[in-house]
């Protein structure tokens, strides 16, 4: 089982990256997904994700209006297209992909928000 994040990078105030996560070794389509964050000294968070059964999202505050997941069953691939960013999403950024009690993770991107 493999979760590959890329798109990553060092961006400006207001820019905007797409994420992507890779997987394989499993059915993505079987599975609820989630990216999630870690900024410097900060506890993980959860940025968003998408219930497979309903395929209802969920956004946290800071980013609602902002970012928006995606997933593409076809090619076992998960997105985050990230806008108008803030210093305050500088964070390494986890994709997730979780069913009962399985719970796969990504190695995580860095996004850095920064003039």
């Amino acid at each position: 089982v493999q979760l590959q994040a890329s798109g990553g990078g060092l961006v400006q105030p207001g820019g905007s990256l797409r994420l992507s996560c890779a997987t394989s070794g499993f059915t993505l389509d079987r599975y609820d997904i989630g990216w999630f964050r870690r900024a410097p000294g900060k506890e993980r968070e959860g940025v968003s994700c998408i219930n497979n059964s309903d395929g209802s999202t969920y956004y946290a505050d800071s980013v609602k209006g902002r970012f928006t997941i995606s997933r593409e069953n076809a090619k076992n691939a998960m997105y985050l297209q990230m806008n108008s960013l803030k210093p305050e999403d500088t964070a390494v950024y986890y994709c997730n992909a979780i069913r009962s009690r399985v719970n796969y993770w990504g190695q995580g991107t860095l996004v850095t928000v920064s003039s």
